[in-house]
């Protein structure tokens, strides 16, 4: 009998854990990311580095204890005694984006720190969830005496205030009159797993299109339409990099298929740029033929 003995590419391996919201796999979904910059990465054993974390921070919390003393255990474990911090120097480094790195380091982004943070409150009983609040990821916290929510680079609460002040640049007006802001509770609701993976990714897409990375910023798009297959601008972007690269048999793929399936929207002026994308299409396929 023949054993078929095929190991997944990383791109599989990350397909096979962000196929449904069931049971989404954060942490190791977030893992996974790193798997292009560092191919020899080892994401059992970087789970393995988490779970240890975990059980010395379990065995500082009494089984009674309520759930504000397991969260001030939880901040003093990660920020005070092992030094967790934000890579403030270097916060456009895509190291910050990498789990494994940041367990090394101790130095991240917000968005890679709460990914950690998430899973170790957790695992010592705490209701937590991500936020995806407009350029900083927080997180927040159920507890007996109320929610709170909390930067998750220091472990500091915020206040209503500091929250309001933090929105204020990203708030736009709402309602017919144009004049009602959008309430602050609407920019505090909880990711989903598949929200803050999605969010990841995005952030190493700015990076690597700023940079002109294409080779990178397609890995990252693969990542990001297998985790997104719906979200057609995904297809144009990958589309637009792959033109870049010298891939013109891929990028007409994908810039046809953002064509394709954006066509019923085009009177509603969703995807105003899609003239210039045809266009592009027709001067690809002309250097092609």
């Amino acid at each position: 009998m023949n054993l078929s003995l095929n190991v997944p590419t990383p791109l599989e391996y990350f397909a096979a854990l962000v196929q449904a919201d069931a049971d989404f796999p954060l942490l190791e979904a977030a893992i996974t990311l790193g798997q292009d910059e560092y191919p020899d990465l080892n994401v059992q054993q970087a789970l393995g580095d988490v779970d240890q974390l975990l059980a010395r921070l379990q065995r500082r919390i009494p089984a009674d204890a309520g759930s504000l003393q397991r969260l001030r255990a939880l901040n003093q474990f990660l920020y005070r005694d092992l030094n967790f911090a934000g890579n403030f120097n270097h916060f456009t480094d895509p190291d910050n984006s990498y789990v494994h790195v940041v367990l090394r380091t101790r130095l991240a982004i917000p968005i890679s720190m709460a990914v950690i943070w998430l899973e170790l409150a957790q695992g010592v009983g705490l209701k937590v969830r991500g936020v995806a609040f407009p350029g900083y990821f927080l997180v927040k916290v159920h507890l007996t005496e109320g929610q709170v929510v909390i930067d998750p680079l220091n472990g500091q609460s915020l206040s209503r205030e500091q929250l309001a002040e933090r929105v204020e640049p990203y708030r736009q007006p709402h309602g017919l009159d144009g004049e009602l802001e959008v309430p602050l509770g609407l920019y505090l609701q909880a990711a989903t797993p598949r929200d803050i993976i999605a969010r990841m990714l995005h952030n190493l897409k700015e990076i690597h299109a700023a940079q002109e990375d294409w080779t990178r910023l397609i890995a990252v798009l693969d990542r990001l339409i297998v985790l997104l297959p719906q979200e057609w601008v995904l297809y144009r972007d990958r589309g637009l990099a792959q033109a870049e690269a010298g891939c013109v048999g891929h990028a007409l793929e994908d810039l046809d298929t953002y064509l394709a399936n954006t066509q019923k929207e085009a009177t509603s002026g969703r995807y105003p740029d899609r003239t210039a994308i045809a266009k592009r299409v027709a001067e690809l396929r002309k250097a092609l033929y």
